[in-house]
């Protein structure tokens, strides 16, 4: 399986902008930008798609997991922050609010570590990940 993803850039790198499109159409020239990415204008950037991506990769993967060991989640919310500083990713934390009717704290613990050391996206990133979670 092939996933793609395009950026078309115009201009310098602080007065220029660019839009990505994804082959889903998800993304269709949504705007980005200098001050979308290191200030507040209106945009995306590369570290939200990652944050993104990452939460996204994580809680699917978790509730595979979950599902294996025949726990059903009812909810898994999952927020990445990505903390992007003098150019390098050097931080991707996962907060996680679950509701997994039924499972032990400890079996829930290692399925969390689990989905956060083999999502795909955990492991394409190289970067200290850590992960924080509460359980109802």
């Amino acid at each position: 399986m092939i996933r793609k993803a395009t950026a078309v850039w115009n201009g310098s790198g602080k007065e220029g902008s660019g839009h990505v499109s994804t082959q889903s159409t998800v993304l269709d020239k949504t705007q980005y930008s200098f001050k979308s990415r290191f200030e507040d204008g209106v945009g995306t950037n590369p570290e939200e798609l990652i944050a993104a991506a990452h939460a996204g990769c994580f809680a699917m993967k978790l509730s595979f997991n979950l599902s294996g060991i025949d726990f059903a989640p009812e909810e898994l919310e999952v927020t990445c922050n990505i903390t992007f500083e003098e150019g390098v990713l050097s931080k991707s934390h996962l907060v996680l609010k679950a509701k997994v009717p039924g499972i032990s704290e400890e079996q829930f613990a290692e399925q969390v570590k689990d989905a956060e050391e083999n999502c795909p996206i955990s492991k394409v990133l190289n970067t200290n990940i850590s992960v924080e979670y509460t359980l109802n």
